[in-house]
């Protein structure tokens, strides 16, 4: 079984365009391939972003057919033209997504969701996100996800990268504002995760006061590896007929994709929205930011400093 894991964090800068951000999805899977790294760690609302709820709504009806389903054939193919030992070939995708609700919210929400598509282009395990982010800054933005979005009602346990050479890395799942939750991330730990992965479209304003901050935290918290794939910059939205008065997109991410290991210490990270480089020919944005895990490291962390033994959770009256 393989101790150590070649992984990515991919940045992008989604646009209400399915195709198009498809299209630079696949660019960062090349890329990732191409550098054999073994899982690509996307990030939230990787298929789309909206200019407002209805937009949404009516975006997430064509998600699985313009977004999900081309990024699980790429990745099937990706497979199936390599060669060796089926645990090595190809690569594992984390990717945040919209899918249209059910029930009494279908066709009125949709759900925030990530997923877990195998080395074969199979969606293995899907979490839908239970923190929304309604909030509004002084002097930032203001932004109520509930408005659009179907909360989430449970923890996903972690799971295995694989069954077979990859069987003891073990991911947890979480999107975004679940980083502000650090009971999720202790209860991932406890359930076997040393992976955490919070894929994400920051606001500017919480990025630059939190981002990196909140990362850390996590990561020593629970003394696991933390990938946090980002979004990053201004979101194009609008139909060309529909963009406001003043030219503004309205919507701005905050960028820095970055891996943190289980010390707290930043492996790998991107650039923000204010650094961020320019658009290839076809226009498109993308960046990538790499880093190996060794689980040896992580396991000495947990051992010289073994705080989950230490914990009281009789004093608090709960267990996470």
């Amino acid at each position: 079984m393989a101790t150590t894991l070649k992984i990515a964090a991919g940045q992008m800068c989604s646009s209400s365009d399915l195709s198009q951000n498809a299209r630079v999805v696949k660019k960062l899977l090349k890329k990732a391939v191409e550098n054999n790294v073994k899982v690509l760690f996307l990030p939230e609302a990787a298929d789309y972003l909206s200019r407002d709820a209805s937009h949404s709504v009516q975006l997430a009806e064509n998600s699985h057919e313009k977004f999900i389903l081309v990024i699980q054939q790429e990745v099937k193919a990706m497979y199936e033209s390599a060669s060796g030992p089926d645990a090595d070939k190809g690569i594992f995708v984390a990717v945040g997504v919209h899918e249209p609700a059910k029930g009494e919210n279908a066709g009125k929400k949709v759900q925030n969701n990530q997923l877990w598509i195998s080395n074969k282009g199979e969606i293995l395990q899907r979490y839908q996100k239970p923190h929304l982010f309604d909030i509004s800054i002084t002097n930032g933005p203001i932004l109520k996800e509930s408005n659009s979005v179907e909360p989430g009602s449970a923890i996903l346990p972690p799971f295995p990268v694989n069954d077979d050479k990859y069987s003891k890395f073990k991911v947890g799942l979480a999107i975004c504002y679940d980083i502000r939750f650090p009971e999720l991330s202790l209860r991932l730990r406890k359930l076997g995760a040393n992976i955490l992965t919070y894929p994400s479209a920051f606001t500017t304003k919480t990025g630059e006061a939190h981002w990196l901050e909140l990362g850390r935290a996590r990561a020593i918290d629970s003394q696991c590896y933390v990938v946090m794939a980002a979004q990053s910059g201004e979101h194009n939205v609008y139909a060309d007929s529909d963009v406001p008065a003043d030219g503004k997109k309205k919507r701005e991410s905050y960028g820095q994709s970055v891996i943190i290991g289980p010390w707290g210490d930043v492996l790998a990270k991107g650039t923000t929205y204010l650094e961020r480089g320019g658009v290839d020919s076809d226009g498109d944005y993308y960046d990538l930011v790499e880093a190996e895990l060794d689980l040896a490291t992580l396991e000495k962390i947990r051992t010289d400093l073994p705080v989950f033994t230490h914990r009281r959770p009789e004093i608090f009256g709960y267990e996470v």
